[in-house]
């Protein structure tokens, strides 16, 4: 016969495997919808806003210390075709990078690679315009890859690491479909999330803080 602490006990080892379960069995991961828009360097905010400028913080995006700013550019392809009212991403980078849709290369003429952020080598050219100045790159216009970020708790839960791939279900009530190739992003100040752009979204209609599946 067993007595009233083995059965808290009991019930609390129950409540915990029900708990680790569910983690286990949820692999839905929640989606941003990037737009195009543009990071910079601090040699290239003297360029286009005039020497000494910081970049106004207009609010905070949902990966931690990653804001959108004020300021807005111009860019424009080697065809000279232009899209106007760019938005500009804080904190300042390293290199200057300007991430568009296939939808928009179209537009602009231009040819960027599909690139994890940051990688530019060999990427396409394009002209940022500003207010007070003009910046040319010679590389630095990409399409964002469609990835995930998340933290090392969350990369233990999906059984995953830093550069996996995989592949993820859209249950868009729609249009449902299927990503495949998608990368995986794990750093200790990761929130999960998956980024894709507005051409992925749309063709699946979905948007901001819908679910998608990584398949197991």
């Amino acid at each position: 016969m067993i007595n009233e602490t083995q059965v808290r006990e009991l019930v609390s080892r129950i409540v915990r495997e029900i708990e680790q379960t569910d983690q286990k069995a949820d692999m839905s991961v929640p989606v941003g919808v990037s737009n195009r828009h543009i990071h910079l360097s601090r040699e290239h905010v003297e360029v286009l806003f005039g020497a000494g400028y910081q970049l106004t913080h207009l609010k905070d995006l949902s990966q931690p210390g990653q804001y959108a700013c004020k300021e807005t550019l111009t860019i424009i392809g080697p065809s000279m075709r232009a899209i106007e009212g760019v938005r500009v991403l804080g904190p300042e980078r390293k290199a200057s990078q300007v991430e568009i849709s296939r939808t928009d290369s179209f537009q602009l003429k231009v040819k960027p690679p599909v690139r994890e952020s940051g990688r530019l080598e060999g990427s396409a050219p394009i002209t940022i315009v500003g207010p007070k100045g003009i910046v040319t790159l010679k590389e630095g216009c990409i399409i964002a890859n469609r990835h995930i970020h998340m933290s090392p708790e969350d990369a233990a839960r999906f059984g995953v690491k830093d550069f996996d791939r995989v592949t993820v279900d859209v249950n868009s009530p729609d249009r449902p479909g299927t990503w495949y190739d998608v990368q995986i992003r794990v750093h200790p100040d990761f929130r999960l999330e998956m980024h894709v752009d507005t051409d992925d979204a749309n063709a699946v209609g979905i948007g901001n803080g819908a679910k998608v599946i990584i398949k197991r």
